[in-house]
C-alpha cells in the first residue's frame, strides 16, 4: 500500500467470535480420531495476531479458493452474490471451524458435499460439519449464495468492496477482502484461486493471475481467471464494469495488460508506459518477477492510497494526474510489493514493515537511479534522503511504536504509518551501511527466492541476514526493528534525532 496523506515527497504514508454448542457425544465418539485419543476440538477464532486478533482461523490451512460472483445488472452500487469452494487441510482434529465473512448473508454450506450447520457472529461464520474433520485430512467447504454489500470508502478504514463510477474493485488490505467472500483472511494463510465473474455484456471482468475462458449467454459474459501461486485474500482483485483491459509488450517474457476505465482510456494508459522499464529494473535487482503477469488498474476516485493487489496494483486518477517523476517511482513501490509482500507474505501485521519498509525502499531508490530524486524528494543523494528520515526516527517511534511493532489497530494508518514505510527503509539503509552493498544486495535476492510463495517473519529476516552476511545481525536488527530509540547509523556518526520528551517515547520492546 502506498499512501497520498500528509507530505507526498517525504512519505508520510501511507470482534468477538460467540460459542456454539459441541457436536454431540455420539458423534465425536465416531470420529476415528477420538478412538486414536485425538478428541476433536473447535478451530480458534482468529489466529491471534497482535494487531488483529480475529483475522484468519485455527484449525486449517487452506490449498485452494474456487470463487464465482454474479453481477446482476451495470451498476455499481448493485449488491452481488456468489458461491466458494474452499480445499484445505485440517490441521488439529476438528468439531468446528470458523472462516471470516463479514457480507449480508449466507444461502447454505457444505462440508465435503453433506450440509452443515452454520451461524454468525460479527464476522465469523462458524460451520460445524456432520462428522468431525480429521487431523491432516484434505477436505471441502462450500459456502453457497453469499451476498455482500459494497462498503464506501473513509479515512480510518480500507476500502474493501468499492463503487467507482465506471464498476466495481476490491482493495482489501488489511481486513476487509472477507466483506465480499468467506475465507481464511490473513496473509499467513496463502492458496491458490480460482475466480469466475458472470456481469451483463457490455462489462469486463478482471481479477488476479491468468486469464483461463471467457463464454457468453443469455445477456451475460462470464470470465474465469486463474492464479496459480499462492496469494492471500487480502491482496484479491475482482474490477467489473465499462473498463477496458489493454495488453502492452511483454518483459523478459511476462504480460503487462493495463485495466482502464473505457471513457479515460486514451488519458491515464500513456501515463502507465514506465511500468515496462520498471519490471526490467526490479528484476534487475531482485531477480525473475514471481507471478503469470502483472499490469496497473486504474480507477476514476480518490481512495487516498494504491495497492499492490497481486498481479495488478491498484491505483486512483489522482495519482495518475500528478507528474511522471512523483507517478514513476510510486509504481514502483507497487510492482516492488510484488516481491515484497505478495510473493512473500508477512507471517504476522506487525511484520508490515518488511513489506513497506521494501517497497518504499526500491521506490527511493529507483527515483534516485533515474535521475529524479531531487524532483521527487527535494534531496539528490540517497544519504541526504535517509539523513531526513533519521532526524525522524525518534518522533516516529514515540507517536507510532518501533518499526515491527505498530502500537496499535485503531486506524488503518495506525499499522500503515511512516515508521513503516521511511522507518522501514532506514532499518534497511542501515542495514546496507552494516554489511555493504554486496552482501546487501545477495540478502534481498535470498529472501525472496528463500520464502516464495510463503510468509516470513521478521525474526526469519534477521535470521537470513545473518546467515548471508556472515554476521550475527541479531543484537543490530533487533535494536533497529524493536527499539523505542533510533540507534546510531553505522557510517554516519554525525546523525542525529529530532529530540522527543522521554514521557512520549514508546517502551523498548525485547526479542
Amino acid at each position: 500500500m502506498r499512501s497520498d496523506r500528509g507530505n507526498l515527497t517525504s512519505r508520510l504514508v501511507a470482534a468477538g467470535s460467540a460459542v456454539l454448542l459441541g457436536l454431540a457425544g455420539a458423534a465425536i465418539a465416531a470420529d476415528p480420531a477420538s478412538a486414536s485419543g485425538h478428541h476433536p476440538t473447535p478451530g480458534s477464532a482468529g489466529l491471534g495476531d497482535r494487531l488483529y486478533p480475529l483475522l484468519g482461523n485455527g484449525g486449517y490451512d487452506v490449498q485452494n479458493y474456487d470463487l464465482s460472483v454474479f453481477y446482476p445488472k451495470k451498476d455499481p452500487a448493485q449488491q452481488v452474490r456468489g458461491n466458494v469452494t474452499i480445499t484445505a487441510v485440517a490441521t488439529q482434529s476438528l468439531s468446528r471451524f470458523d472462516l471470516d465473512f463479514g457480507g449480508d448473508g449466507v444461502g447454505k454450506v457444505t462440508v465435503n458435499g453433506r450440509p452443515a450447520a452454520f451461524s454468525r457472529s460479527g464476522d465469523e461464520l462458524i460451520i460445524t460439519p456432520q462428522r468431525p474433520l480429521d487431523n491432516h485430512r484434505r477436505f471441502t467447504v462450500t459456502v453457497s449464495g453469499f451476498t455482500a454489500t459494497p462498503i464506501s470508502p473513509n479515512a480510518n478504514s480500507p476500502a474493501g468492496f468499492v463503487t467507482t463510477p465506471d464498476g466495481t474493485i476490491m482493495a482489501g488490505q488489511p481486513d476487509q477482502s472477507h466483506q465480499l467472500f468467506p475465507s481464511n483472511d490473513h496473509p499467513r494463510d496463502l492458496a491458490t484461486y480460482t475466480i469466475t465473474m458472470t456481469a451483463p455484456v457490455g462489462w469486463t471482468a478482471t481479477a488476479n493471475g491468468q486469464p483461463i475462458r471467457t463464454t457468453q449467454r443469455g445477456g451475460y459474459v462470464t470470465s474465469t481467471y486463474r492464479e496459480f501461486h499462492p496469494m492471500a485474500a487480502e491482496l484479491i482483485q475482482l474490477a467489473v464494469g465499462d473498463f477496458v483491459t489493454v495488453n502492452r509488450a511483454p518483459v523478459n517474457g511476462i504480460p503487462i495488460r493495463d485495466v482502464v476505465p473505457r471513457r479515460l482510456a486514451d488519458k491515464l494508459l500513456p501515463e502507465a508506459a514506465d511500468e515496462r522499464n520498471e519490471v526490467a529494473w526490479m528484476e534487475s535487482k531482485v531477480g525473475r518477477y514471481p507471478f503469470e503477469r502483472y499490469g496497473s488498474l486504474v480507477i476514476d476516485g480518490d481512495l487516498g492510497f494504491a495497492l499492490e493487489t497481486q498481479t495488478l496494483s491498484l491505483y486512483d486518477t489522482t495519482w495518475f494526474s500528478l507528474p511522471t517523476v512523483i507517478l514513476n517511482p510510486v509504481l514502483t513501490h507497487e510492482l516492488a510489493h510484488q516481491w515484497f509482500g505478495d510473493s512473500v507474505a508477512p507471517w504476522v501485521w506487525s511484520d508490515v514493515w518488511q513489506n513497506e519498509g521494501h517497497a518504499t525502499w526500491y521506490e527511493v531508490l529507483y527515483a534516485y537511479e533515474t535521475g529524479t530524486l531531487k524532483e521527487y524528494a527535494g534531496v539528490t543523494t540517497l544519504d541526504d534522503y535517509y539523513k531526513r528520515a533519521y532526524a525522524n526516527g525518534d518522533r516516529w517511534r514515540a507517536r507510532y511504536g518501533p518499526v515491527a511493532y505498530p502500537l496499535r489497530s485503531d486506524s488503518i494508518w495506525d499499522v500503515f504509518n511512516p515508521n513503516v514505510y521511511d522507518g522501514g527503509a532506514l532499518a534497511l539503509f542501515a542495514l546496507r551501511q552494516k554489511i555493504g552493498v554486496r552482501d546487501f544486495e545477495r540478502l534481498e535476492r535470498a529472501w525472496v527466492a528463500k520464502y516464495r510463495g510463503r510468509s516470513a517473519s521478521t525474526q526469519d529476516f534477521i535470521a537470513l541476514a545473518s546467515r548471508v552476511s556472515g554476521q550475527d545481525l541479531r543484537s543490530f536488527l533487533n535494536d533497529w526493528l524493536y527499539g523505542s530509540k533510533t540507534p546510531p547509523m553505522p557510517g554516519h556518526p554525525d546523525w542525529t534525532t529530532t529530540a522527543v520528551s522521554s514521557s512520549a517515547v514508546a517502551p523498548a520492546l525485547h526479542r
